[in-house]
């Protein structure tokens, strides 16, 4: 194994400061790197997924941007909700920004699931935000989409562990891919973990999917955030399996303003494969 990159530990060990703001009888919970500023940058994180996965990411902004991140209900250390809709994740992001002061200048970077909720959040309040960055995200090429397999009718059951080291080994990303810094993903998958009552379990809730709905359409929704005069970019990874050069092109066509930025030797969790390329990328976006 390769030894770490000092970078990563001077990320890692940028102090954050916690906090939570109630949506909807739930609480949302956020990470802040930096104090309000002219212009500010909110991370969103994918699915099942959490606002440490920025850790290592967001402080190389927080000196220019008022940096933030923030785990979606059902996620990290957010709430549980009875149900769950793009309409609420949407409403969460924007009192996240609104919690912490962020200005109208205000860039939201959002990742896979994050991407579709943060096209929500930025349709449903126009003028909220000023930029929008989908990473390996975003509006499908209608032949890209594959239909969703039934859902099986039974609640799935929780993973507990012993330890933490055994839970850590059994930590996989999604979609699969390899990754080859490995360092990356221990960092995340123990800080995907807590421990209650009866071992060590994930910080996510097992029933989301079943208790989703997806409100409005995805493309009208996309096209309308352009209509509002806002910006829009798109990093995806070369070599991802969740998201095609087919649908960039497909999103360049629906909004022929956005930028598009395809990151080499790069899957679906781009910023793990290439982290130091892909803040270079952000950067020069935003």
């Amino acid at each position: 194994m390769s030894e770490i990159p000092q970078w990563f530990w001077d990320a890692v060990e940028t102090e954050s400061e916690a906090g939570f703001v109630e949506v909807a009888d739930r609480d949302i919970n956020h990470l802040s790197w930096s104090q309000s500023s002219g212009q500010g940058l909110l991370f969103v994180h994918g699915h099942n997924a959490h606002a440490h996965w920025w850790d290592f990411i967001a402080p190389s902004f927080k000196n220019s941007f008022q940096t933030a991140a923030l785990d979606l209900t059902g996620m990290g250390d957010s709430d549980h909700r009875d149900a769950y809709s793009n309409d609420l994740y949407a409403e969460e992001i924007k009192a996240v920004a609104d919690s912490l002061k962020m200005p109208k200048e205000t860039t939201l970077v959002a990742h896979s699931f994050g991407g579709l909720m943060a096209i929500r959040a930025c349709a449903k309040y126009p003028g909220r935000f000023n930029h929008l960055v989908l990473v390996d995200s975003g509006v499908r090429h209608p032949e890209d989409i594959k239909e969703r397999e039934p859902q099986i009718d039974r609640l799935q059951q929780r993973k507990v562990y012993p330890s933490k080291e055994i839970a850590q080994g059994r930590f996989r990303l999604q979609p699969p891919q390899q990754c080859e810094n490995q360092y990356l993903v221990d960092y995340i998958a123990q800080k995907s973990l807590e421990f209650d009552d009866d071992g060590w379990v994930w910080k996510f809730d097992e029933e989301l999917n079943s208790r989703m709905s997806i409100l409005g359409d995805l493309a009208e929704d996309f096209q309308a955030i352009s209509a509002n005069n806002m910006k829009m970019s798109l990093i995806y990874g070369a070599q991802s399996e969740s998201f095609s050069e087919k649908s960039a092109l497909y999103m360049k066509e629906l909004v022929p303003e956005l930028e598009i930025v395809k990151l080499e030797n790069a899957q679906h969790h781009l910023f793990l494969d290439q982290p130091e390329e892909f803040i270079d990328k952000l950067s020069s976006l935003i």
